[in-house]
């Protein structure tokens, strides 16, 4: 008998290596496949299999704990049991059709997060602790926005809390920025694995609802902080390093005109790279010049 913990173990690895959907409609027993006869190469054009009545017949799959097929049988069951159609995730782009359903129904911040954690189509939610939403002030007028929450912030569900994020607190305060005056959050609410970069299918689920949460907040600027948060928001292909320091603009149809941003370094970036501090600190009197207020 296949021991349950093995089972777990391996569906464990295969998220935690981004493994989200299956690659064929039906599973494969390859120890059938493995065990049938050698099929002599067939003259071109004709089939290279024997007729279907003199095929073997798939053996049985063993039966798991579950009392679902170990690991999906003949007929598609998964090891759970025959799975509905409730139980099947979401493709990419029924995922994005979902969140900016749910994103556009929110008419608060409240109920925006509610939205959102009772969201499914992105399966990070599933590896993570917390969905992580915002910290700051609703009503400031800036807003910063990461990529997605490390290990500290998913563990306090609050973003920007651990190493980078005190590093983050000491940059605002040396021009008379804190967390009561500007507003944060990420493209992500969910820890991505290991904190490996976030994929494209993962930002496409979850776009909609960081698009409304700009609606909602109206700020007067927009800070991107690294590469795929300020790539992500103004769907440009350069890096960081080619985007940060310059004036772009945001549109949505849910605010009143284009909101300012101005990309920056991650925190994180710089405490890999102490020497960019000094085009960070260029950043941010660069924004206090323009946002004195």
């Amino acid at each position: 008998m296949i021991d349950q913990s093995d089972i777990l173990a391996a569906l464990r690895w295969h998220v935690d290596i981004g493994c989200d959907e299956a690659i064929g409609d039906e599973p494969l027993d390859w120890a059938t496949l493995a065990a049938r006869p050698a099929v002599a190469r067939a003259p071109a054009g004709a089939s290279a299999l024997p007729p279907a009545a003199a095929r073997p017949a798939p053996a049985a799959t063993p039966r798991s704990a579950f009392g679902g097929a170990a690991f999906g049988g003949p007929s598609g069951a998964s090891m759970f049991g025959a799975p509905t159609a409730a139980d099947l995730p979401l493709g990419a782009s029924e995922a994005g059709a979902s969140a900016r359903a749910r994103a556009a129904e929110a008419r608060s911040l409240e109920e925006l997060e509610a939205a959102l954690r009772a969201f499914d189509g992105c399966p990070l939610k599933a590896t993570a602790m917390n969905t992580v939403f915002a910290d700051g002030n609703p009503a400031a007028d800036i807003m910063l926005i990461g990529e997605a929450p490390g290990e500290d912030e998913d563990r306090q569900g609050k973003p920007f809390v651990g190493v980078s994020g005190k590093l983050l607190d000491r940059m605002l305060a040396q021009v008379g920025l804190d967390r009561g005056t500007v507003y944060i959050s990420n493209i992500l609410p969910w820890r991505p694995p290991g904190n490996r970069s976030p994929t494209q299918a993962e930002i496409a689920a979850c776009l909609p609802f960081l698009e409304r949460h700009v609606e909602l907040i109206g700020p007067k600027v927009l800070v991107p902080l690294g590469g795929t948060s300020a790539k992500t928001l103004l769907n440009r292909a350069e890096g960081i390093t080619r985007l940060r320091g310059r004036w772009f603009d945001y549109a949505s149809a849910g605010l009143s005109g284009p909101v300012p941003v101005l990309p920056m370094l991650h925190p994180a970036y710089l405490l890999r790279n102490p020497i960019a501090k000094r085009e960070a600190w260029r950043d941010l009197l660069t924004l206090r010049q323009r946002f004195p207020g």
